[in-house]
């Protein structure tokens, strides 16, 4: 099965938490439309972010033909995992109180994936794994889940961000100098700001000219 491309270009814009670049899998920059999380886009996510060998993602990809009711108890679960992790990221940015219903989510799935993280050879340098003690579906989202936790005990200092397009829902961690980022990518929203503020002069400019000549 050929995989969906990933809609959210948040992970490929900027460095990003593994947590964000999942919670923004639902939008496209720019947009406001929530879209649903097709398996093939959730599988890719966690074969771009080596989650899961391309082996394993060749067989997770078959899931749905052989495990169906696996894979949409999975997708509900990712599902429900994006949206306590963007009501909790929102509050932060608000400087508001995290509920203890968005939070459980992200324990519900480090309840049940314990393990633990190892070094392992990828062919050309080492890089931390989580190893799973049990190999059930739900050890795939362990790593988001530890992602989310961490940045929500950061509170105030994790840096997260909403881009300053009001059409535009994507989430990012700001780790930039002057820690003034505002966009979820320059060459996208900052870049559609900057046509709009130009558009917004020269009519404005234009308009006053015309009045001038009445």
């Amino acid at each position: 099965m050929k995989r969906d491309r990933l809609r959210s270009s948040g992970s490929r814009t900027a460095r990003n938490r593994m947590c964000l670049d999942f919670a923004n899998l639902p939008f496209a920059p720019g947009d406001t439309v929530r879209r649903a999380v097709s398996w093939p886009e959730l599988v890719n996510f966690l074969a771009e972010k080596r989650i899961v060998s391309a082996e394993r993602g060749g067989e997770l990809d078959r899931l749905p033909e052989t495990e169906p009711a696996a894979a949409n108890n999975l997708l509900l679960m990712s599902e429900r995992l994006g949206d306590g992790l963007r009501f909790a990221s929102r509050a932060l940015i608000r400087g508001s109180r995290v509920h203890r219903e968005w939070i459980e989510p992200i324990n519900e799935i480090l309840r049940v994936t314990e393990g633990h993280d190892e070094l392992e050879w990828d062919g050309g340098a080492w890089r931390m794994r989580f190893a799973a003690k049990l190999q059930g579906l739900e050890w795939l989202l362990a790593a988001v889940a530890r992602s989310a936790a961490e940045l929500i005990a950061a509170g105030a200092k994790s840096g997260v961000r909403q881009c300053a397009n009001p059409n535009c829902q994507l989430l990012f961690c700001d780790d930039s100098r002057t820690h003034r980022r505002r966009w979820c990518s320059m060459a996208l929203c900052g870049n559609r700001s900057k046509v709009a503020a130009f558009a917004r002069r020269h009519g404005g400019g234009s308009e006053r000219t015309k009045a001038q000549h009445a």
